[in-house]
């Protein structure tokens, strides 16, 4: 990735799929005690990797392929009929960019939105550990963009800022506040705010065809996914012969 230097990259022994059950993955993962870590990740981004912690890695399943890199080209993007509605609904919601790091009202949060939202799933009984190990790394660009309504937290979307592009990590809501779409804001504001520093890409992790928890990012207009012949509008994918 960087010219005339050599990367290493590991691969993860297989462990449990995140989204087929029946399925084992695996990851490449970049060294992770490489000195030029930051520098790497920006120029990963673009190759289709992803922070989790402070591990860089990439899908590197043997017998499944479904895990396509996706990023929102913020030049092209335009607002479609409900996301308008969304940020119309949220104008009374104040919004900030923030330093990471643990705090007891974040880990409140974090902790009742996986209780909810992904019950069962292994992480939903997350310990202060658990939290800053997950959402952030003392290397990591990272800010925690907070949102508030009437002072109270009730929205965090976790976004690394690099050179190459904005990376949505993962973002927290408040539950008991569904017909908010607090998740559809969280990605509206990191468009704005890929906008605002003159970025070209926010980058959403990965898509996966026809999988119930990836729908909602084809809404998004300007979606891209990385393919074998590079980057490419979603359903306009041409596939070497």
């Amino acid at each position: 990735m960087l010219r005339n230097e050599r990367v290493r990259l590991f691969q993860t022994l297989p462990h449990a799929c995140g989204y087929f059950r029946a399925r084992t993955a695996q990851n490449l993962v970049l060294d992770p005690a490489a000195p030029d870590l930051p520098t790497l990740y920006a120029l990963s981004l673009a190759r289709g990797f992803r922070r989790a912690g402070g591990h860089v890695y990439h899908p590197h399943c043997p017998r499944c392929q479904a895990c396509e890199p996706c990023r929102i080209d913020v030049a092209k993007f335009e607002l479609c009929r409900s996301q308008r509605r969304c940020l119309a609904l949220n104008e009374d919601i104040d919004f900030a960019e923030c330093q990471p790091g643990l705090t007891d009202e974040r880990h409140d949060l974090y902790a009742r939105y996986l209780h909810v939202r992904h019950p069962g799933g292994g992480m939903d009984d997350a310990s202060n550990e658990d939290f800053s190990q997950f959402l952030a790394a003392p290397w990591s660009p990272t800010l925690f963009l907070e949102f508030r309504l009437a002072g109270k937290l009730v929205a965090v979307a976790v976004t690394d800022v690099c050179s190459t592009g904005l990376s949505a990590v993962y973002t927290f809501f408040d539950p008991e506040v569904p017909k908010r779409g607090l998740g559809t804001l969280a990605i509206l504001r990191q468009i704005e705010l890929t906008r605002a520093r003159a970025l070209p890409h926010l980058y959403l992790g990965y898509w996966i065809a026809n999988h119930p928890k990836m729908g909602y990012k084809a809404r998004y207009h300007g979606l891209q996914v990385l393919g074998t012949s590079g980057w490419a509008a979603l359903g306009e994918r041409r596939e070497p012969a």
